[in-house]
């Protein structure tokens, strides 16, 4: 054996790793809603762990955030990749900005701390999801627009922009989600060709 190689790493324990999807899973919960003065003891809380153990997997609050964020886009990833070669493509796209307003929903409670710690390396990492997103997307645009079912030339970025102009006009309250995803319908059917 090489005595200057390094030990493997080893993988994080089965009840650590659920630990750590608990506490992402309830941060996003609390801190969306809650926004950056959120408490990290109700995150522990909702999670049923001590504020120990959200310590050792998430060391301070930006750390928590951008694991609650960097999981939210892994989501969008999957979605948009997963509605590819959909059967119906139009309802493929509502679906895809439903998801998304989901997202934008815990994003906005968490801007505050996230513009604290943005990095090179964070925007390079959110930056190559987003990269994976618009393509999917675009590709079941394309598919609509030959399949007749939508106009041409719309891109993934238009209904980004679109998406969060509908999401940012709103101020949060009871009814926000129920109104953006009315107003997206909207924008959705007048999208057909």
């Amino acid at each position: 054996m090489d005595p200057v190689a390094q030990p493997r790493p080893r993988k994080p324990r089965a009840d650590a790793q659920k630990n750590r999807e608990r506490l992402i899973e309830a941060a996003k919960e609390v801190l969306g809603p809650g926004g950056p003065e959120a408490s990290m003891e109700a995150v522990a809380k909702r999670a049923g762990v001590g504020i120990g153990t959200l310590y050792r997997h998430f060391p301070n609050r930006q750390a928590l955030f951008h694991a609650v964020f960097s999981r939210e886009l892994d989501h969008l990833v999957a979605l948009s990749e997963g509605l590819e070669g959909s059967n119906d493509p139009v309802e493929a796209i509502r679906g895809w900005l439903h998801g998304n307003v989901a997202m934008v929903e815990t994003k906005r409670g968490m801007l505050g701390a996230l513009s604290i710690v943005i990095t090179e390396e964070s925007m390079q990492a959110y930056g190559e999801l987003k990269g994976r997103i618009t393509a999917s997307v675009d590709r079941l645009l394309v598919q609509a627009a030959e399949a007749g079912q939508i106009r041409e030339g719309v891109t993934a970025e238009d209904l980004l922009q679109t998406m969060y102009a509908l999401c940012y006009a709103r101020a949060p309250g009871p009814d926000w989600r129920e109104h953006v995803l009315k107003m997206l319908d909207i924008f959705v059917d007048g999208l057909k060709a």
